[in-house]
């Protein structure tokens, strides 16, 4: 640098020297914070100005504390330029560093005064690979190498799309190196009760097969890659080489967080049974968390670690635990507390957010330690539901032991009941059986007598059905046989089939076509088919009734009427009484007449006891027996 820059920067650090309050290093204090409240910064909310117009003397009147300020007056994407005047001394004997605390700031601009009045530039923040870091730590810090007695200006500019702590604290590199070791031990504690509450609850899982269990290792295992994105171990040993996972890993892992409670506390909470109407408020808001954490991540990116909307899920995930505790459901008392513990730790940050409660290492930390108690609890609530299950199935085993020797003593006494009752039983059987023997040697010689009674009965019924019929039959001569006894000796169309078989093929089955007598059975029931030339006659086939569309045993009446001449009844009344129109009785009665007329011109008269002879039609035409024909099957029907 030359002389008169040298110079001019002197002239500068002396005037703001006496503008600002200097801090001034000293071996007895090893280390001191300064609250963004502390520090003299300027905003430039166009991120145009550089860095030698910061450090020029017109800009030197600019910067002063902001004794209000909070954090939620943080600008995002505003550059915060901050300047911290320090007073080195030769004598010290130790070696220091400065410290940014919060490792989710994107950019730091460091500007570090070195010996020869010039400036050296590092860049730091979460948007930096993290192998480009002086010290392989989560925190951002710079090593201050000065060793005289000299006034220094160190300045930062600072921006980030959300919210950063500007906090900066200046320590010694022993304090620093104790302070870290301690700081990882805790991590190493804090991730270590996870792994091994997963562990614990996946042998767990392995023993009962309930799923819950698997669901509370995945929520537990979300809360710790949410911690790991949030207080940068996961940019240290997951993805170092590629910082543009920290714009995303924060919100990702938030999500995760609350959508796999929402599941654990439906699953834990039973609430389908215990609580329909807080269920569907469940699966409702994790919908709602779903679409949201999609609209985030297409776009509106720079809201995924926007954290105060997650109060409404963890609101509803703790209102159903109270719900269903005041139902008298044990184990949810557990998960009451550890929510409530989650609960106050939330409610702290927020203070130490809003600067209610003081900056301090616990306080810092207390979402760490409200995790690792809630993890604590909810481990006792699994544990507390699967004790009241096996004291469930230890007092159902209990029940279950009494109610079998009461069973067995019943059971007891009434086998001994029932020994006695079969024996006198047995004995009453006993003479039962004798009686019975008694009773079956005098039934079955009733039974002979009777079968004997029978079979003089038999003979006498047929005796009379014969009697009967020959009566009828003289009746039938004596033409004077109403319908009504008529239905006696042809009831219904199988006798009238059966008597026209009985007339046409008494004596044997004479082809018509080709004169053969072997037939098989027709197409219809009494039907004959010619095995020769495949002719099939049906019952009626030359017979009057052919081709008739009334019942045939009204036509075998009317035909028995026309023959022997009754003429008592008028067509009308014989009409009504066969339940047939007049005009189909009457064309089948001049059919019946016409026939009558063929065989008295024939001469073959029908005798009055020969009725049945105008049935058959016979075929002067049909043919004798022949040994071979030819032609296509012919059916007569």
């Amino acid at each position: 640098m030359k002389p008169w820059a040298l110079l001019f920067s002197a002239i500068v650090i002396l005037s703001s020297a006496r503008a600002q309050k200097i801090f001034e290093v000293n071996d007895a204090l090893i280390e001191r914070n300064f609250m963004p409240y502390e520090l003299e910064y300027y905003v430039d909310t166009t991120n145009a100005i550089s860095f030698w117009q910061i450090s020029s003397n017109s800009f030197s009147n600019r910067f002063h504390p902001h004794p209000n300020y909070q954090n939620k007056d943080f600008k995002p994407n505003a550059s915060y330029w901050i300047r911290l005047p320090i007073q080195h001394r030769a004598v010290t004997g130790k070696v220091w560093l400065l410290e940014f605390y919060d490792q989710t700031i994107d950019e730091i601009e460091a500007y570090i005064p070195q010996e020869n009045g010039s400036y050296k530039n590092v860049m730091l923040g979460d948007s930096q690979p993290f192998s480009d870091r002086l010290l392989p730590h989560k925190n951002f810090e710079v090593l201050l190498n000065i060793k005289r007695d000299t006034l220094m200006y160190y300045y930062f500019n600072v921006r980030s799309h959300e919210f950063a702590d500007i906090r900066i604290a200046f320590r010694s590199v022993d304090r620093f190196v104790n302070y870290a070791l301690n700081e990882y031990l805790l991590f190493g504690t804090f991730y270590g009760m996870i792994l091994i509450i997963s562990l614990y609850n996946l042998l767990v899982y392995i023993a009962i097969r309930e799923i819950k269990n698997i669901y509370y290792i995945v929520y537990i295992l979300s809360v710790a890659a949410y911690a790991m994105s949030y207080d940068g171990i996961g940019f240290q040993y997951l993805w170092p080489g590629h910082p543009e996972w920290n714009d995303y890993a924060v919100g990702i892992t938030l999500y995760s967080v609350i959508v796999w409670g929402l599941i654990f506390t439906r699953r834990f909470l039973s609430t389908r049974a215990n609580a329909p109407t807080l269920d569907k408020a469940l699966k409702g808001m994790i919908l709602l968390r779903s679409a949201w954490f999609l609209i985030e991540l297409f776009f509106l990116p720079q809201m995924l670690t926007y954290r105060n909307v997650e109060i409404i899920p963890l609101s509803l995930i703790f209102y159903t635990g109270i719900t269903i505790w005041n139902q008298g459901y044990r184990p949810a008392r557990f998960f009451v507390i550890a929510y409530g513990i989650l609960f106050t730790g939330f409610f702290v940050r927020t203070m130490v957010y809003f600067n209610v409660l003081p900056f301090t290492t616990p306080l810092h930390y207390s979402l760490h330690f409200s995790f690792v108690l809630e993890m604590l609890f909810l481990t006792f609530a699994l544990g507390d539901r699967i004790r009241i299950l096996k004291d469930m199935r230890d007092r159902a085993l209990k029940r279950i032991i009494q109610q079998h020797e009461v069973n067995m003593q019943l059971k007891d006494k009434v086998n001994r009941e029932l020994e006695q009752k079969v024996m006198e039983r047995t004995l009453e059987l006993n003479e039962k059986n004798h009686q019975l023997e008694e009773s079956n040697v005098l039934l079955e010689r009733q039974s002979h007598e009777i079968n004997q009674i029978n079979s003089i009965l038999d003979l006498d019924n047929w005796k009379l059905k014969s009697s009967i019929k020959e009566v009828l039959s003289e009746r039938l001569m004596e033409k004077n046989m109403d319908y009504q006894q008529f239905k006696t000796l042809y009831p219904d169309t199988l006798a009238c089939h059966r008597f026209l078989e009985n007339l046409k093929w008494e004596k044997a089955f004479n082809c018509r076509k080709c004169g053969n007598e072997k037939y098989f059975d027709g197409a219809q029931k009494f039907a004959r088919r010619c095995t020769r030339c495949g002719y099939n006659e049906s019952i009626t086939a030359y017979t009057i009734f052919h081709s008739i569309k009334f019942p045939i045993e009204k036509a075998f009446y009317i035909a028995y009427l026309t023959v022997i001449g009754h003429k008592e009844y008028t067509l009308e009344v014989l009409a009504e009484q066969l339940g047939l129109r007049v005009n189909t009785l009457w064309a089948f009665r001049h059919k019946v007449a016409e026939r009558l007329a063929d065989l008295e011109k024939s001469g073959r008269k029908p005798h009055s006891s020969r009725w049945e002879d105008v049935i058959l039609i016979l075929d002067t035409h049909a043919k004798r027996p022949q040994r071979e024909h030819s032609g296509k099957p012919v059916d007569a029907r």
